[in-house]
This record gives C-alpha cells, sequence and structure tokens, in this order.
C-alpha cells in the first residue's frame, strides 16, 4: 500500500469503529456513566488502570469500583474517611488489590486538594512532541503520598521505556474532540496532536502488519516509532488511529 492508499484505508476504520455504539463494549462506558468534569477524569483514570485481561472483566470491575465509591467518585475521592475505604477491602482486580486501591483514592484526594486537579498535573511539563515527560512527572506527584513500593507498578512511567498503555488511552477519552460521542474532550490544556497511540497487542500486530511498526516490543521505543508514522498520516488528531488498529485486531482479527 502506498501512504496514502494506507490513510485511506485507515481513515475508514475509523470512520466505521469511531461511533457511538462502541462504548457499549468499551471499558469507555465507565466514565460515560458520569456527566460532572471531576466524575468524569477520575472513573477514566481508575477504569483506564483496571485495563488489562478481557474487557468483560474490566468492564464489570470499574463497574464494582464504582459502585463502591458510589457513583460520586470525585465527591468519594474529596470527603472519603477511613471507614468508608474499608469498603474497598473486597475489591481486586487481577494483581490490583484493595491496598492499591485505597492508595489511589488517597493520591487523587491529594492531587485535588493539593495540586488543582488531575487535568492540571498531566499538563506540567508537555514538550511539542508527546506527553512522555508530563506522564512521568504525573507518576511522581501521584507517589508523593506515603505508599506501599509494589502500588507503584500500577501507574507506567515511559521514562523508564514503558509504552503507558493505559495513561495514553485515558489521555485519548480525555483530551481527543471527536465529536462522535466516544472520546470526552473535556481537557483543553493538552493538545490532541501531542497524544500517543495506547499500544497493545492488538495495535501493536497490526501496526506491524501494516509497515506503521518495526520494533517487536510494545515499549517506548515502539510507542514513538508508532507515533512518528501515525502523525505522518495526521498531524493534528494521529491517536484516532488507535480506533482503526484496535477494531482492525479485535473485530477483524486482521
Amino acid at each position: 500500500m502506498t501512504k496514502n492508499e494506507l490513510k485511506e484505508f485507515l481513515d475508514e476504520k475509523v470512520e466505521l469503529y469511531n461511533r457511538t455504539d462502541f462504548i457499549e463494549t468499551d471499558p469507555i462506558q465507565i466514565p460515560h456513566l458520569f456527566s460532572a468534569k471531576e466524575d468524569i477524569e477520575i472513573a477514566s483514570f481508575l477504569t483506564s488502570t483496571l485495563a488489562w485481561g478481557n474487557r468483560k472483566m474490566i468492564i464489570n470491575s470499574g463497574t464494582k469500583l464504582m459502585n463502591v465509591l458510589g457513583n460520586s467518585p470525585y465527591d468519594f475521592v474529596l470527603s472519603h474517611n477511613n471507614e468508608q475505604l474499608e469498603k474497598l477491602d473486597t475489591f481486586v482486580h487481577r494483581t490490583f488489590n484493595n491496598e492499591d486501591a485505597k492508595t489511589f483514592i488517597k493520591a487523587l484526594q491529594n492531587i485535588y486538594l493539593n495540586h488543582g486537579g488531575l487535568e492540571k498535573v498531566f499538563a506540567q511539563h508537555q514538550n511539542q512532541k508527546d506527553q512522555t515527560e508530563s506522564i512521568s512527572n504525573f507518576k511522581k506527584v501521584f507517589f508523593e503520598i506515603e505508599h506501599q513500593p509494589r502500588t507503584t507498578k500500577h501507574v507506567s512511567d515511559p521514562l523508564n521505556n514503558s509504552a503507558a498503555k493505559r495513561l495514553n488511552m485515558m489521555l485519548r477519552w480525555l483530551v481527543r474532540k471527536d465529536n462522535k460521542g466516544v472520546d470526552f474532550g473535556i481537557w483543553n490544556s493538552i493538545s490532541t496532536a501531542h497524544l500517543s497511540c495506547p499500544l497493545d497487542v492488538h495495535s501493536g500486530n497490526v501496526a506491524r502488519k501494516l509497515g506503521l511498526l518495526t520494533r517487536k516490543q510494545n515499549d517506548a521505543k515502539a510507542l514513538a516509532e508508532l507515533d512518528t508514522n501515525l502523525r505522518l498520516l495526521d498531524n493534528q488528531d494521529p491517536v484516532k488511529y488507535d480506533f482503526a488498529l484496535f477494531g482492525l485486531g479485535v473485530f477483524e482479527g486482521f
């Protein structure tokens, strides 16, 4: 395929999958339960944190977590007490356990009370290329509270060569303004042009078959290569191709 043919092919797949019925089978349905900005962004962060395993399991765990938070995540984060935190004692998603969940709630409270909220933290340390430095900075801020070392594995750091798939997915949800009703586009301080594709097994395999990626590992170096090639196709909204790569891999077995 020529570059123009590839772009036309992928643009068609974006149109096919970037539509509201995509929400029904995707974890993004969890933050779509809410309308207030803070509820959406907290639900997006927590749901994306749980986003490994099959999507049904992720959706079930995300729903359970929102129920524990009284389906008012921002209010719970701001005003919880120790007794309310004990409601998380039974929560577990794979290796993310109740102690991790409690630490995440406390860390989010610190971010909203002392750092101006999630968007403000992620908007710091931006460069003119991607969100690598801002994501790494977010992890430092997030874990400035007392925490167990094991919990840090649940927040990726691209400066340690992680593709940070889950955080990049969250950023797509919150930053990208697609006017199709899937992504929220409620964060205005980060440019869509600087977003990265959430790189996982599915998107990585499809990208390699299409010649968009040559590196075999799904790490930060692979993500940089994929970013470069996707921006050649659309330098203002490169992450829209996540819909195409994911859809081709999951729904079409490409």
